[in-house]
């Protein structure tokens, strides 16, 4: 496998929120600022990095081999709560604004179905170890890179002049199709 091409792949063309549609509460709802934006897209890749890491670990060391596949989904939640939670102390030690700004979607990371579909996903497709880190990665990157660019977009769109039946949301599911359709031209530049 070329995992640079892979790594490429995920942020690019088989985006979470462009072409897989995962992770569109956060999306819509944190992209109206770009602080906002980009403090819960770096929680959110540390978040999923991480809990990619522990869950493929706890998978394959602990629920396999004691034979109790059917505990993933509850056990995967338990690591992604607990992962929430170590970002939104640390978090809010760190920086109180950004905190504050970030409100009730830091603690929706915790049912944001992005950061369960990436390991439920890496499974799907009997990824490696390192498969599996570098997908939560790059997948939690690719949702970064959207949220940045989507919140920069709508920062801009708050200044423009847009028709009263078009501002706010419609305008936003407008936008965000169009980058949607943006997105799909890089599928011929790397291969999947």
């Amino acid at each position: 496998m070329n995992y640079f091409s892979f790594f490429l792949s995920n942020i690019l063309v088989n985006n979470l929120v462009l072409t897989q549609f995962l992770g569109l509460c956060p999306f819509m709802g944190t992209s109206k600022k770009f602080v906002s934006a980009m403090g819960l897209g770096c929680a959110t890749v540390f978040v999923i990095t991480c809990t990619s890491i522990i869950i493929y670990l706890i998978n394959s060391h602990v629920l396999v081999l004691l034979n109790l596949e059917c505990l993933r989904i509850m056990t995967y939640m338990l690591i992604i709560s607990v992962s929430v939670q170590i970002v939104e102390i640390i978090m809010r030690k760190v920086s109180p604004v950004l905190y504050r700004l970030l409100g009730i979607y830091l603690s929706l990371i915790t049912s944001n179905c992005s950061v369960l579909a990436i390991p439920l996903l890496s499974l799907h497709l009997n990824f490696s170890f390192f498969e599996s880190f570098l997908y939560g990665l790059s997948s939690s990157i690719g949702f970064l890179l959207i949220l940045v660019i989507f919140s920069s977009i709508r920062e801009r769109l708050s200044l423009s002049d847009v028709p009263i039946l078009f501002r706010g949301n419609p305008i936003a599911l407008i936008t965000a199709s169009l980058m949607s359709v943006a997105f799909m031209g890089f599928s011929g530049l790397v291969k999947t």
